[in-house]
């Protein structure tokens, strides 16, 4: 039986060699069982709480496709802790016809998903609430609850009985420095922005090292984020301000704020960097700049601070430093590292509508013209044509080894009957039918070369993107929205240059997206890449489309 082994470990007290180890046991009872290890996934330094991890990911595709018929783990904690993630391994696994078998406890079956899983799941929240309750005792000492921030260092001690001390923290002069000037100059009128860029330009690098933002600066006044809101500034430690919850679909923790009176304080004066006059004046202008930049506003909804406000959000970007082109004015886009950090040299801006025109111009025009598309279509024939080749090549190969396969399994049932080492010759056949098997299953799942472009592709193109164009000045601002995210969908980049005072608008296409709206596709909208065949093609010698604008 072909077999799959599974490691993962979880903590970063542990180490690689855990998963060595791991697979070290697996691979001595997969021997003792005569059984054929063919694959090893492993996790590293990853948690069992979520399935979105990258071994335990490629081992279900490879199970879908029949690689194996066994997963062999040390334990069921070490496939996931989850039980809502177990039990939908479990059931893919059965679906595939693979078994799923454990060191400690055996063939898994349904009752050890109900149990263990369960057990599993209340060791992951036990853990959770233990470290809490323990960083809780050390926060109420005065000490860190995990973390640093900007203008300490961490001190390690160790007391006459050999322990370690931990949670220490001391004052760094050079930083405190920076932080009460960031408070004097922020109380004293300088916006947000100016300070990080000054900051930058004197050289001083921000809390990661790196550039200053104004963001690092103002952070969140209602989490606590960001040097105006870090009450250890002023000598009073806070601690338990939000809690993390794991969204079940993506697995990501998710912040959420705590009710004040779950909030942890303590008193450091030791700590105190910013006397209370000046945090006191710096806090009540941040009050004022806030109420004055919202007046009478309401909190946008879900659906609006997830979707992209105009055409190209999150797609412009600076030919200079690489950094974001956003919005400035009411009406322009501009560099926003020149403006937020003042590391980049980039001034020059541009009306929002101005670039999109061009760059809707482009789409329609410059992406698909015939000259170009021509050439285009000879180079795609090319590659189309050599992994054609390649891969009937492949194909060849697996049918002439079948087809010597099956005469040597002729061959050994012969000498067999003729009164050969039964044994030996058996334990031949078990190979050569596995190896078979093996390569029927390739067979069965090889993948066809993409297919030819039709020659009125650039003619379907400019069909489509003209419904698009008369979409996006519908007054159904659901279709409207529609029409943006299939247009943003072609678009990989607009990257905008300075030159003699005029920027140049390079435009990178999604070169599958593109032939799919030029393929006349009845359902652009909800295309995604990996459904395409034309991706095999982009992504095996072909950048993606350019112009310059």
């Amino acid at each position: 039986m072909k077999v799959a082994l599974y490691a993962r470990y979880s903590s970063d007290n542990q180490r690689d060699a855990s998963i060595h180890d791991q697979f070290q046991v697996c691979r001595a009872f997969a021997e003792k069982q005569g059984w054929q290890v063919v694959e090893e996934y492993s996790d590293h330094a990853v948690s069992g709480a979520s399935l979105l991890r990258p071994g335990i990911q490629a081992l279900i595709t490879d199970a879908t496709r029949g690689r194996f018929q066994c997963v062999l783990a040390e334990a069921m904690d070490r496939l996931s802790r989850d039980q809502e993630d177990i039990a939908g391994l479990f059931k893919r696994m059965v679906y595939g016809n693979v078994k799923i078998v454990t060191l400690a406890e055996g063939e898994v079956s349904h009752l050890h998903i109900g149990l263990k899983g369960t057990m599993n799941a209340l060791f992951v929240k036990d853990l959770a609430d233990k470290t809490h309750r323990g960083l809780r005792g050390r926060v109420e000492q005065g000490k860190s609850g995990g973390g640093n921030a900007y203008g300490y260092a961490v001190v390690r001690s160790v007391d006459s009985e050999g322990d370690v001390g931990r949670g220490d923290r001391k004052i760094k002069p050079d930083e405190s420095a920076v932080v009460q000037r960031i408070f004097r100059e922020f109380a004293g009128g300088k916006s947000a922005k100016k300070i990080a860029g000054d900051l930058n330009r004197d050289g001083i690098p921000g809390p990661s090292g790196g550039a200053w933002g104004f963001s690092t600066i103002l952070g969140n006044s209602k989490r606590g984020t960001g040097i105006l809101n870090n009450e250890l500034y002023t000598g009073r430690l806070v601690w338990n301000r939000q809690r993390y919850i794991k969204d079940p679909e993506t697995g990501r923790r998710q912040a959420r704020p705590n009710p004040p009176e779950e909030w942890i304080t303590h008193n450091v004066p030791a700590l105190r960097i910013v006397e209370a006059a000046l945090w006191d004046a710096a806090k009540g202008r941040q009050a004022q700049t806030q109420l004055s930049a919202s007046p009478g506003c309401v909190m946008a909804t879900f659906r609006d601070r997830a979707r992209a406000r105009y055409l190209l959000s999150g797609l412009t970007k600076c030919g200079v430093c690489g950094g974001g082109y956003s919005q400035i004015s009411s009406t322009s886009v501009g560099c926003s590292t020149a403006r937020n950090k003042g590391t980049c040299n980039n001034r020059v801006n541009i009306r929002r509508d101005v670039l999109e025109t061009r760059v809707l111009s482009a789409l329609r025009d410059r992406l698909m013209e015939p000259a170009l598309f021509k050439r285009f279509c000879d180079e795609f024939t090319r590659e189309t044509n050599r992994l054609r080749m390649e891969g009937r090549a492949k194909i060849d190969a697996m049918n002439a080894e079948i087809s010597r396969i099956n005469k040597d399994l002729d061959m050994l049932v012969e000498l067999i009957l003729r009164g050969g080492n039964g044994e030996t010759l058996s334990a031949k056949m078990l190979k050569l039918e596995d190896r078979r098997r093996f390569l029927n299953q390739e067979l069965a799942i090889a993948v066809e070369p993409p297919p030819l472009l039709h020659p009125e592709m650039a003619t379907h193109y400019r069909q489509e993107l003209d419904k698009l164009y008369e979409a996006l000045e519908q007054s159904d601002d659901i279709v409207r929205l529609r029409a943006s995210e299939v247009l943003r969908s072609l678009m990989e980049s607009v990257v905008l240059t300075p030159d003699d005072g005029e920027l140049t608008i390079d435009l990178k296409g999604d070169l599958a997206s593109i032939l799919h709206i030029a393929a006349n596709a009845k359902k652009p909208a909800v295309y995604t890449a990996g459904d395409s065949q034309f991706e095999l093609v982009a992504g095996t010698g072909f950048e993606p489309v350019t112009f310059r604008l």
